[in-house]
């Protein structure tokens, strides 16, 4: 194996990475070590912390305990419980952003000075010094007074940490390291998820100029809180209502979160465009790998074909919802769109979609950022302004201890409701994949496709809660909020807005203004799903899967994949005109969206842990010991959502109420496994490498 600074690799696709610092000449001595002798220092003290020891001393130090007890007063005082329940999660939102740009300045500067020696490192030679003795002083200063009372030095502490990081850009000129980003390849600096590809067999095809911040829009803006509740909150207020809402919110969130973490993980080890199936391939093994491929390939694509469907019909839904209530509700004479205008928004919906999609990665990467902002500011103006607007509001304790069980649909157990509510938490945080799959367009993707899938799940947990809370506090009849009659239809948040300022203001415009907000949030979110499913469908027919392959894994030049775009676009506007005939059968195709999607995820995860335990080496991102754990609650949360979103949801079952989910995600497992008996085993050989095409 050829030793350098930088990424190194050995073997072949499923190659070995060496630690990004490591050298030659570091012997015998740890990669901790090593670096603390690159700056400048010898090893002291015991090395002896895990990370879980690392982690405790900041977690004591933060102590929620001894902050909000000795601060509680002071919330009571200046805004009361509204100060306290929002502004919690905002406050707690942007102190990750500071704790995000410290992580990345402490990774690259591992040493018990912590603050001081970053500013003195990041201002270089003319301004380290200052910047070291100001910042360094700051340090004693901030543990003296913190071991008696609470101060506000600590935000002064944490600003001087990164302002100092804004000079990195101008010191790094003198920096001899390497940086995580790049690895070395004959002088020439490469990016490591660049060599990481070539190393897995495939050339650079696409245009590599996504920041971690835009791989991070595109699944952030795909998960999109202000579509997937705004549009299935009627859901979570039918099953269990405001309890489930809110806690129901939480423990989905939670087990997402293990499924995106072992994910992430293998993500770091395999950034391909393929994503999900081309890591069941190299985690099956030779002798698994094209049927592992095959099948986890099809439960994606048409996953994600259903998603695009599904948030794209309901844009249009949404917009007939605003055309409704803009021409006076359906109590004042509005126009109720029929279902083949319906389609027509559908069709145009998708036709800017891809258009805006066969632009440059340049402009996509804009309009990604731009979507995850809108999402991120739309959800805290509305979660704030409803509430607010609104003249009658709910309590606290029926916000936060309701359980709703008058469903009218002859369920009246609670377990049951709280399962059948939990859909709409867990349809919402779907798509993160959209990480791996922009990964090779995203720079150093080996560690920012993992941070993309992380962050992206994280913050939209964060952000969703705030946004359910503001909405449920704005609920004081929950019968009329459902109830088909209403100016809304139905549409439990449309009604929810436009009541809320025709109530103060004796007029609903401000609440269709509010519904324009998510709708537009929306639309950003299915042209992010269109720009994830044409990687997917691109990567997809790279390894000769689909039928026509070598047409849709054309790239033009602008180094987008223009035909998968187009096809993308085409397969979800087919798959809505079925709600033509049968919205039956168009709820059927559409609940692959989260159970198929799922599965896609939980089949790489389950080859990792089982015919790969011992074969499967990480890469820069990895979760150590304890990835077999965090992997197998992945894969038993997703068995277990696949078997309770299968279950009736109404009863007495007739064939207008049958939930058809069984049907098709059983019909889609049927046809994969037998198109794959009667044709994909002869010709199907698994992800194929075109690095000498």
């Amino acid at each position: 194996m050829e030793s350098r600074v930088g990424v190194n690799y050995e073997g072949a696709a499923g190659g070995h990475y060496a630690r990004l610092h490591d050298i030659d000449d570091i012997g015998v001595a740890g990669s901790d070590d090593s670096r603390l002798n690159q700056l400048g220092y010898k090893q002291e003290l015991g090395r002896k912390l895990s990370a879980l020891a690392n982690f405790s001393v900041t977690f004591s130090i933060i102590s929620v305990l001894t902050g909000i007890t000795t601060l509680f007063g002071n919330g009571l005082a200046n805004g009361g419980p509204m100060t306290m329940v929002y502004g919690w999660p905002i406050v707690g939102l942007l102190t990750l952003f500071v704790g995000l740009s410290m992580a990345e300045i402490c990774s690259a500067y591992p040493t018990s000075g912590g603050l001081y020696f970053w500013s003195a490192k990041l201002c270089g030679d003319d301004w380290g010094p200052f910047a070291s003795w100001l910042t360094g002083w700051y340090v004693p200063l901030f543990f003296e007074y913190s071991s008696t009372e609470r101060t506000p030095t600590s935000p002064s502490l944490s600003f001087l940490a990164n302002f100092v990081s804004c000079f990195e850009m101008a010191w790094d000129r003198d920096e001899e390291m390497v940086t995580p980003s790049q690895a070395q390849n004959g002088g020439v600096l490469v990016d490591s998820g660049h060599a990481r590809l070539n190393e897995l067999g495939y050339k650079q095809e696409l245009k590599r100029d996504l920041s971690v911040l835009s791989n991070f829009a595109f699944s952030f803006a795909i998960i999109s809180v202000l579509t997937g509740v705004t549009t299935l909150y009627n859901t979570g207020l039918t099953y269990g209502g405001p309890v489930v809402l809110i806690y129901g919110w939480l423990i989905a969130g939670a087990f997402t979160m293990f499924v995106g973490l072992s994910m992430a993980e293998i993500c770091s080890s395999y950034p391909t465009s393929g994503g999900l199936y081309y890591w069941s391939a190299k985690l099956a093994g030779p002798s698994w790998a094209p049927f592992a491929s095959w099948l986890t390939g099809w439960f994606n694509i048409v996953g994600q074909w259903a998603v695009t469907t599904s948030i794209n019909y309901s844009l249009a839904q949404m917009i007939q919802v605003i055309i409704l209530l803009s021409t006076g509700g359906k109590n004042g004479g509005g126009y109720e769109a029929s279902k083949y205008v319906v389609i027509c928004f559908h069709g145009g919906i998708l036709l800017l979609h891809a258009i805006i999609n066969s632009l440059s990665i340049s402009w996509l990467s804009f309009f990604g950022q731009l979507a995850a902002a809108w999402n991120f500011v739309g959800v805290f103006v509305l979660m704030i302004l409803i509430p607010t607007v609104a003249t009658e509001r709910a309590s606290a304790k029926f916000v936060f201890t309701h359980f709703n069980t008058d469903n009218g649909e002859g369920i009246h157990n609670k377990f049951y409701i709280f399962v059948l509510g939990l859909l709409m938490s867990q349809y919402t945080l779907t798509g993160y994949d959209a990480s791996a799959h922009m990964s090779e367009e995203t720079k150093s993707a080996d560690i920012n496709g993992p941070k993309g899938i992380i962050s992206s799940i994280g913050i939209s947990i964060i952000v969703g809660w705030g946004y359910l809370i503001g909405i449920t506090f704005a609920v004081t009849d929950i019968p009329y909020l459902l109830s088909a009659d209403n100016d809304a239809g139905g549409y439990a948040i449309a009604e929810v807005f436009y009541q809320a300022f025709k109530s103060r203001y004796g007029s609903g415009v401000g609440g269709v203004i509010c519904l324009g907000v998510v709708a537009v949030a929306i639309f950003f979110c299915g042209m992010s799903s269109v720009t994830s499913n044409s990687r997917m469908a691109y990567a997809f027919s790279r390894d000769g899967a689909m039928p026509l392959s070598s047409f849709w894994h054309k790239v033009n030049k602008q180094e987008v994949p223009i035909n998968a775009v187009w096809l993308s676009a085409v397969i979800a506007f087919c798959m809505a005109l079925t709600s033509l005939g049968s919205i039956v059968a168009f709820e059927a195709m559409v609940s692959i969206a989260t159970i198929g999607l799922y599965i896609a995820y939980a089949l790489p995860i389950f080859f990792r842990l089982t015919l790969a335990r011992k074969s499967f080496i990480p890469g820069p991102f990895n979760l150590g010991r304890y990835g077999i754990l965090v992997g197998w609650i992945a894969v038993v949360w997703v068995a277990t959502i696949s078997v309770l979103f299968s279950l009736p949801v109404s009863y007495p079952i007739t064939d207008k109420n049958l939930n058809y989910t069984p049907v098709a995600v059983g019909g889609l497992l049927i046809l994969t496994v037998s198109s794959w008996i009667l044709s994909g085993r002869h010709w199907f050989k698994g992800p194929i490498t075109n690095i000498n095409s």
